[in-house]
């Protein structure tokens, strides 16, 4: 029987470092194949979609994916020096985040289009204002001693459920994008399920990572 659950051990830990790997290689990408679809630079529209998709495809990915035991790029540091670099990408993509909302009002004010009238615009639109409040929190971890009355686990606690939410808020996000008619013009059958596949596989490997972090620790100590 202990053979048995060292073997279902090791299996998990197997099937977690896979996903984990195919996670990294889904952020990378997914924002080139979107690059590639857009042509920075061809319209002023053609910087939203890549913008987005770096800021919640890969940035926020592989800030989230810096924790994880199995497949980080920095599991030879130590937690400070990851806790910097998660700061330093969550930035970045709150900042690409903001600059791709800027970029699609600015463009529907030149068209005369309403602004935040699509289930994509709605989501967005709260995503990237749930990701700067997430940012502001971030910087109560960063200075404990701002909250005297909570301990660091349970700040690192409501920090990582609430930073999923805003995670899967992204993804969400980002696959009502992949719904809109200037993606469904250029990509269709195969291809356009696949593409919807990637946030959907991120979502999941990031899920898994934060619950068995935080969750399911918690849990056990009841």
């Amino acid at each position: 029987m202990a053979l048995t659950a060292e073997t279902e051990s090791r299996l998990y830990r197997s099937l977690r470092a896979t996903a984990g790997a195919a996670a990294h290689l889904v952020a990378l990408g997914f924002p080139t194949a979107v690059a590639v679809l857009a042509r920075p630079g061809s319209s002023l529209f053609s910087w939203h979609p890549l913008l987005m998709a770096l800021a919640f495809s890969f940035l926020m990915t592989e800030a989230l994916l810096i924790f994880s035991p199995e497949t980080s790029l920095l599991r030879s540091f130590s937690r400070k020096v990851k806790v910097r670099v998660h700061w330093a990408l969550q930035l970045l993509a709150l900042l690409c985040a903001l600059l791709g909302l800027g970029v699609i009002t600015y463009n529907k004010h030149l068209n005369g289009k309403a602004h935040f009238v699509t289930w994509h615009g709605l989501t967005g639109l709260l995503t990237v204002l749930y990701a700067s409040g997430q940012c502001a929190g971030g910087v109560v971890l960063l200075y404990p001693k701002l909250m005297k009355n909570w301990t660091l686990a349970k700040l690192k606690l409501y920090h990582a459920t609430s930073g999923l939410v805003g995670y899967l808020l992204g993804c969400a996000s980002l696959m009502l994008g992949m719904c809109s008619l200037w993606f469904t013009a250029s990509v269709t059958s195969v291809s356009w399920y696949l593409a919807m596949l990637c946030p959907l596989l991120t979502s999941l490997v990031i899920m898994n990572q934060v619950s068995n972090a935080y969750l399911y620790r918690k849990r056990s100590q009841h």
